[in-house]
């Protein structure tokens, strides 16, 4: 078994890495791959060193799964064709609504893996963090409605992003004059309501992911509305989450389905510091729970806050495990 990764020096590819250095996946090689400003660069890997190949000179046939972390572009011009001599598991969002492609949360759906036709789709990260605790809570009582509002680190919109936060701040305490590059507005020391392109509608087509994901994941008959907002933190995406049920629920059964609710932790001390915010997420693997309280304006609806790190559960994380479900099921 040999896998590969498209895209492997980006933020989601780097991240891919550091996953599989540390996973007990049993595989012979790595083949890494990139544009061919990459090409030639040394990445270590299991104390070896694995040089970075062109894109364009890549033969997909010599990995058996082939993670592609290279963005949308990308995935709709190379996945097809590699598709055919490989496993592809994509992180963009290009596969993700298509019908034939399985969108999978390895927590959550892994079933959907029994028919694919060599491409599977990760979710959106805002989506994903999201799904971990609605699926238990679903599967127990039957969600009617959800209403999120994310709260969204530039690591999300990729290096250049994450460099403008760190210039635009460091321009500011020093009292000079700050451009916006990849930001609609300037983000140190600001929050930016807005996350991808708009629809007709006025709702982001990040909003709008959470809200198609969501349904094609869990039950089309969710109904979700989102507002995403981009914040000046580095890593690690947060979530305020209103959940409304059907029908009446029992709120210490809700705080025992979420303490057990796979790939989550609960942290709700209800004291000062007693939650989790980005900054402590960053780097871990798991999902974090905390302020969990009734809706004192919806007998049938609960709050919760959930902090995840996007760049591994919400990207590159889930790609390797959806690998490790192929694998038991190879």
């Amino acid at each position: 078994m040999n896998f590969a990764i498209i895209g492997a020096s980006g933020n989601v590819g780097r991240k891919t890495i550091e996953i599989l250095e540390k996973s007990k996946l049993d595989f012979n090689k790595l083949f890494l791959v990139a544009s061919p400003k990459s090409a030639g660069k040394k990445i270590k890997f299991r104390n070896k060193e694995i040089e970075i190949e062109a894109l364009e000179n890549y033969d997909f046939s010599k990995a058996q799964i082939t993670f592609f972390a290279a963005g949308s572009q990308i995935a709709k011009e190379w996945a097809p064709n590699a598709a055919k001599k490989t496993i592809v598991i994509d992180n963009s969002s290009y596969f993700r609504m298509k019908k034939d492609v399985p969108l999978v949360v390895s927590e959550v759906n892994p079933e959907a893996l029994d028919k694919h036709n060599n491409i599977i789709s990760n979710p959106n990260c805002s989506t994903m963090q999201m799904i971990l605790p609605l699926k238990p809570l679903h599967d127990e009582y039957k969600i009617k409605r959800v209403i999120v509002s994310t709260y969204q680190a530039v690591s999300g919109a990729g290096k250049a992003p994450m460099d403008e936060l760190f210039n635009q701040t460091k321009n500011y305490l020093d009292g000079k004059k700050i451009n916006s590059k990849n930001f609609t507005k300037q983000i140190a020391f600001n929050l930016i309501p807005h996350i991808d392109t708009f629809d007709k509608d006025g709702y982001t087509k990040e909003e709008l992911k959470m809200s198609n994901e969501t349904k094609k994941i869990l039950d089309s008959e969710i109904d979700v509305t989102a507002t995403c907002v981009r914040v000046p933190v580095r890593t690690g995406h947060s979530e305020s989450i209103n959940i409304e049920f059907d029908n009446l629920y029992d709120f210490e059964n809700i705080i025992k389905i979420l303490k057990t609710a796979p790939g989550c932790k609960v942290i709700d001390e209800r004291k000062d510091g007693g939650y989790i915010t980005p900054i402590e997420a960053e780097g871990n693997y798991t999902t974090f729970i905390s302020r969990i309280r009734k809706d004192n304006s919806n007998v049938k609806a609960i709050n919760l806050w959930v902090v995840s790190d996007n760049l591994l559960k919400g990207a590159a994380l889930n790609t390797v495990q959806i690998a490790e479900c192929l694998m038991k099921k190879m």
